[in-house]
């Protein structure tokens, strides 16, 4: 990795480029977005911001899904396990690993898709609100360095902008996909098709945009039954054969039985947005999106019998010792969700002396429904009891009220209140057929509201010739309440939390030199506990909590960075030092300090991490035609405090590779070819906080990896186009605890009106 950089710093020097003609204009340490729509991000703070444009992903992206176009950017990668992965694609950023959900905030058009339901992998954001074919661009703010956003922003803000027409326009795109995948006792082939259709167009004040997309795609398995090999018994079951012998991520030999969590997923999506200009200076806009995911969970077991049938249960004897397999080891399930997404803005852009925006969205999960069985297959594939999971009615609405002041002289004033409300109602019911049986007795449940409130303001002061700074302050009041935890017999109500924060915020640039310009920047977020993390658990026989914890206190992060900026002929070099210390950073861990143990998530005394990220930019590199995009990551993240779980102290903090690093190469060899090689490297990586887990090639461990994608796009005619490519190329088998998909091919055709 070490040769990498320098071969980066190497063709940085020889560089000879332009920005490239849809890309940001660096000034000043700050971005000017090109684009027919404005990004919500606050491109005024000089600080680090990175973003791709939509005909850019079209060029160079295999995106089947709207995460696909942060694939190659910095420091970032998405925990997508398969294409249509709906429920842990989970945001990493710099100093976050992908078990924290809640640290980095996701919108687009300005409108939170971000989960803070929970942290963790079940609470990745609502990706399939948006799909690639929409995107205008995609802007990424590194870091909490804007007082415009809460302490959810300590590792990175994503705004996806959407299409808007000026003129009539349709399009029409058609993929599929193949991944044959081979791991353990699986030999399979997995199959994927796309289609969407959108239309918009601008007549007079008014203008609209509709896209309708379907996707219909197989994921590989994600579980795997397992025995340790060591905890066998006397022998006395059925006789198997078909056990893969492996090593769990501690290195302990075991037996891998089948494969679960194989999903089936068919994901309907549609985006409706109409603006209408009240005045020259004033628009009024109104989004509504609606998703909706049908998936089936099947499981395959490995084992057979002296017949050759497959065993998913009971007693069975494999290598001379006896095992149990549990009614659910095999699990199976069916989900049908509908979720909802409401945004209403008006929004003056005079550019004048006074702008202002008042804005308000809602996402609503009208329909969410899990469906599992809790006998044995294979016949609970044919019905029988099981359990179903309602969240019906859950969702966040969101408030902003912001305004720009611009007085005459070297200022500009923002400020604005927020408003933001989560409601958590999840309940857990028996039923008599897991297929389509009503609910019945209630097992579980758990519920709550938390809500945040905050006034903040900035300044952006050129103060001297070259100079900038921006100073800005943000006060957060957080409120928990409504709080309720329940078994089948027994509900504890939780009494109301709340509390006020104050994080500043600090930036400034000087252009040292026309080529040279020096960024630095510091701010304070505070991470406010979510309602999972207050109120999912359980309660014991004797009434006693347990697994939750309603007590826990917010996260508090102070983060800074310093950048060199060198703009070069045809490109931009940059070179960033970061830093972040964490205290009371909330983590699931064992409390050793009370008998008997407890495991649940608790506050993580302090977390402090340090590193570099080099990223290099150019276009018509060494020959006409070919634009080079690659960047490269060190971090050191160590646990330096945490009293509850001394064991952890001085180790590495999960997820969070020493090493990662981004290359792209495009070649545009005419105006309607263009082909693309890109590959994505990250080290070695832990999940637990006492590092116990050396072996990240196994099942629930995380590993290195090291993919090559490739593309060709090639425009038929005026209006179509093809495109065939590959992810994972070198089909190199990785792992996030769930393994990742295999070398996928991908096909597509659009047509452009």
């Amino acid at each position: 990795m070490k040769k990498l950089a320098l071969t980066l710093l190497a063709a940085a020097t020889q560089a000879a480029s332009a920005q490239a003609q849809d890309g940001p204009i660096k000034q000043l340490g700050t971005v000017t977005i090109t684009g027919s729509r404005p990004t919500s991000l606050p491109v005024q703070i000089p600080t680090t911001i990175e973003g791709i444009t939509g005909v850019q992903i079209e060029r160079t992206i295999n995106a089947l899904d709207s995460e696909d176009a942060l694939k190659y950017l910095p420091s970032l990668l998405v925990r997508k396990r398969y294409i249509g992965d709906y429920n842990h694609a989970v945001l990493s950023t710099r100093a976050s690993g992908t078990g924290n959900s809640a640290r980095s905030m996701v919108y687009a058009d300005g409108i939170l898709l971000s989960n803070y339901l929970g942290n963790g992998a079940t609470f990745a954001p609502r990706w399939g609100m948006v799909t690639p074919e929409e995107i205008e661009r995609v802007d990424v703010l590194y870091g909490p360095f804007s007082a415009a956003y809460g302490g959810n922003s300590v590792g990175a803000v994503v705004d996806y902008v959407t299409r808007m027409p000026t003129t009539f326009e349709a399009h029409a795109k058609f993929g599929f996909t193949h991944q044959p995948f081979e791991l353990y006792g699986t030999h399979e082939r997995y199959q994927g098709k796309q289609a969407s259709v959108s239309l918009g167009d601008r007549s007079g004040r008014w203008s609209w945009f509709i896209d309708v997309n379907r996707a219909d795609n197989e994921g590989q398995p994600l579980t795997f039954p397992t025995r340790y090999l060591d905890a066998g018994a006397a022998p006395g079951g059925v006789p198997v054969i078909g056990a893969v012998v492996g090593r769990d991520r501690t290195n302990r030999a075991w037996y891998l039985l089948g494969a679960g969590t194989q999903y089936r997923t068919v994901q309907d999506h549609l985006k409706a947005k109409i603006a209408y200009e009240l005045t020259p200076t004033v628009r009024a806009s109104y989004t509504l999106g609606l998703w909706q995911n049908d998936s089936e969970g099947r499981p395959t077991s490995y084992l057979r019998d002296r017949g050759g049938q497959p065993v998913y249960s009971g007693r069975i004897d494999i290598g001379g010792k006896g095992y149990t397999l549990g009614a659910t080891d095999f699990n199976a399930s069916n989900e049908d969700l509908r979720h909802l997404m409401h945004g209403l803005s008006l929004k003056s852009h005079s550019k004048g002396v006074f702008d202002w925006e008042l804005a308000a969205s809602l996402v609503d999960y009208d329909e969410d429904r899990l469906r599992a069985p809790t006998s044995a297959l294979p016949a609970a594939l044919n019905g029988g009891p099981g359990r179903i999971v309602d969240m019906a009615g859950t969702g966040w609405t969101t408030f902003a009220a912001k305004g720009i002041w611009r007085p005459q002289g070297a200022h500009v004033a923002e400020f604005g209140y927020q408003r933001e409300a989560y409601k958590l109602a999840s309940i857990e019911h028996a039923t008599g057929s897991w297929i389509d049986g009503a609910p019945g007795a209630r097992n579980q449940a758990f519920s709550g509201r938390t809500e945040i409130q905050a006034l903040w303001a900035q300044d952006t002061w050129k103060f001297a010739p070259g100079w900038k700074t921006v100073l800005g302050l943000r006060v957060e009041h957080w409120r928990a309440h409504d709080g309720r935890t329940s078994n089948a017999a027994t509900s504890v109500a939780h009494g109301e939390r709340h509390g006020t924060w104050i994080s500043p915020k600090a930036a400034l640039a000087w252009q040292a030199t026309p080529d040279w310009v020096l960024k630095a920047s510091a701010g304070r977020a505070v991470r406010m506990p979510t309602v999972s993390e207050l109120y999912q658990g359980g309660i014991s026989g004797s009434g006693t909590l347990i697994n939750n914890d309603p007590g826990l206190e917010p996260e508090r992060s102070w983060t800074g960075e310093l950048s060199a900026e060198r703009s070069l002929a045809r490109g931009l070099l940059r070179l960033t030092a970061f830093g972040e210390r964490t205290s009371d950073a909330l983590y699931s861990q064992t409390n050793v300090l009370v008998t008997p143990n407890v495991t649940n998530v608790q506050n993580v005394g302090r977390i402090e991490t340090k590193g570099l990220e080099l990223a290099y930019n150019a276009s018509d590199v060494a020959v006409n035609g070919l634009d080079l995009q690659s960047s490269v990551t060190w971090t050191e993240s160590e646990i330096t405090r945490n009293d509850k779980f001394p064991a952890s102290v001085g180790k590495w903090q999960p997820r969070i590779p020493r090493w990662r690093a981004t290359s792209v190469a495009t070649w545009r060899a005419s105006d309607r070819l263009a082909a693309t090689l890109a590959a994505r490297y990250s080290g070695r990586q832990f999940s637990t906080l006492d590092n116990s887990d050396p072996n990240g090639f196994a099942y629930q461990g995380a590993s290195r990896y090291f993919t090559v994608d490739a593309r060709v796009h090639w425009k038929l005619a005026k209006q179509w186009s093809v495109a065939l490519g590959v992810d994972n190329l070198n089909n190199y088998q990785y792992w996030n605890f769930h393994p990742y998909s295999q070398r996928t091919w991908v096909l597509e055709a659009r047509y452009d009106l």
